[in-house]
């Protein structure tokens, strides 16, 4: 990730941080300019150019009143409410994945030791990001701050597989979906190693349209396994597939932001970047 990317996103971040403990006073632009040291016409150009909205638009989506909004009707689920805000028919990102596809059983208990895995790194809105895809489709995505961290990780998750850093034609359809084309976005294949409950858990967060949001009871329910919630949450936790799998889109169900394997600053932006993006549809 360049220099520059790198303290652009810096200033985003913190600045996400203020908006978050501050957006109740509706914070002047001037006043989040100074937070991170811009000139009020500086910080909307960079602001607007990184979120694709204004400043003054992309507070609202932050994600802890946007949960709150979801959650305004009482007795109703974190989809429903999201249906009622007008959220539901402007998404395109889980109609793209044509399927999830397991490793074998001898490839789950070798570590990997039968595949050979391309990866590389690319810069993102929210950071860098490793990507490592097998034949058959993505297997591993995380952002990480340094490049030697993302590749201990792919080695943790594949410690016996063979790894080449080279960039495919399936790494270069996923760095699109960070942009606003979708117009020559193919599906996208994952090729998880995984316990057969992890990949039910994963196939059923693909189904959690972008810009909207869920509860671990529901994802729970989904998998006909309403008492699991807990085993749900630690699935999610092990989710190797950063933002494709999206369960930045999971909440508790009282609408409270928890963590996030990837930090969970970067879950909320995730989570008001995507309303953003909806809303501008």
């Amino acid at each position: 990730m360049s220099r520059r990317n790198s303290l652009q996103f810096d200033k985003v971040r913190r600045v996400i941080q203020y908006m978050e403990v501050s957006f109740q006073q509706q914070p002047s632009l001037k006043e989040l300019a100074k937070h991170v040291n811009l000139s009020p016409y500086h910080f909307q150009k960079l602001f607007t150019e990184w979120a694709g909205v204004s400043p003054k638009k992309y507070i609202q989506f932050l994600s802890v009143d946007y949960a709150k909004k979801l959650l305004a009707e009482s007795g109703k689920s974190l989809y429903e409410a999201a249906l009622e805000t007008g959220l539901s028919g402007s998404s395109r990102l889980h109609d793209l994945f044509v399927s999830i596809e397991g490793m074998t059983p001898g490839e789950y208990k070798k570590g990997g030791a039968s595949l050979c895995i391309n990866y590389s790194f690319m810069d993102t809105h929210f950071g860098e990001v490793i990507v490592a895809s097998t034949e058959k489709g993505v297997c591993y995505m995380a952002f990480c701050a340094m490049q030697d961290e993302g590749l201990a990780g792919l080695r943790g998750e594949f410690p016996q597989a063979q790894l080449l850093q080279k960039s495919d034609a399936i790494q270069q359809r996923v760095l699109s979906i960070f942009s606003q084309d979708w117009s020559d976005l193919e599906g996208i294949k994952l090729h998880l190693k995984g316990t057969d409950f992890q990949l039910k858990v994963w196939s059923a967060l693909l189904q959690v349209p972008e810009g909207q949001l869920n509860s671990y009871a529901s994802i729970a329910k989904a998998i006909d396994s309403p008492k699991a919630s807990r085993a749900v949450g630690s699935a999610i936790g092990s989710n190797p597939v950063a933002f494709l799998i999206p369960c930045h889109r999971v909440i508790q169900s009282s609408g409270k932001i928890s963590g996030y394997r990837w930090g969970r600053e970067r879950k909320q932006a995730l989570i008001a970047w995507e309303a953003a993006r909806c809303e501008c549809l």
